[in-house]
């Protein structure tokens, strides 16, 4: 198993990163809040767990071991895949999403896209007892999403965009965060900014 990548970053894209190891670009599946930790060119050292596929070989990376530690253990869930458990740690931290099973919370994972009411009550007691006590405060345990508009602009900073164009496109993605039932999904409004960017160029 691949436990983690060093080096330097090479590309990032709104769900990727390239890292440079030893002359080999490893691509690495990652949340907008652990690529808003990259910059193009920077050192980093990503936490990542191999998926392995018949026909195919998918890093995914994280910004601590906790956080992969996580993503392995909600895969064990019946009816979880890589991809929705990438999506549960896209919008809740760790910690919030051992706080909404410590606390029943339906609605908390059912902000994640591909969640529905059964779903969520089906995790919440596949879960029970086992992804452990929250580590840190209420505050830090918050979902990711309550401050969707830093993330979303870092992620853009660190896509190499200037402060001036992230602001633009921030604005512009606002009006449909604002009408987003629930927490907004900081990955979706990635996306239609990088579009929005697109088109002003």
């Amino acid at each position: 198993m691949i436990a983690f990548v060093s080096g330097t970053v090479a590309a990032l894209a709104p769900d990727a990163a390239v890292v440079e190891v030893g002359g080999v670009g490893m691509a690495v599946q990652c949340t907008p809040n652990t690529l808003s930790t990259l910059r193009l060119g920077k050192q980093a050292k990503l936490a990542t767990s191999l998926v392995v596929r018949e026909d195919s070989l998918t890093l995914y990376g994280f910004v601590d071991d906790d956080e992969r530690q996580i993503f392995e253990l909600l895969q064990t869930a019946t009816g979880v895949g890589p991809r929705l458990a990438q999506a549960m740690l896209a919008v809740h931290t760790p910690d919030a999403l051992r706080r909404a099973v410590a606390t029943g919370d339906e609605k908390a994972l059912m902000a994640v896209p591909g969640i529905g009411k059964k779903g969520a009550q089906k995790l919440l007691l596949e879960f029970k007892d086992r992804l452990g006590e929250p580590i840190g405060a209420a505050v830090v345990g918050a979902p990711i999403t309550s401050g969707w508009r830093d993330q979303l602009h870092a992620a853009l900073i660190g896509l190499g965009y200037a402060t001036r164009e992230a602001d633009e496109a921030v604005a512009a993605v606002t009006p449909q965060a604002e009408a987003a039932e629930g927490a907004p999904q900081v990955g979706q409004l990635l996306k239609a900014a990088l579009q929005t960017l697109n088109r002003a160029r």
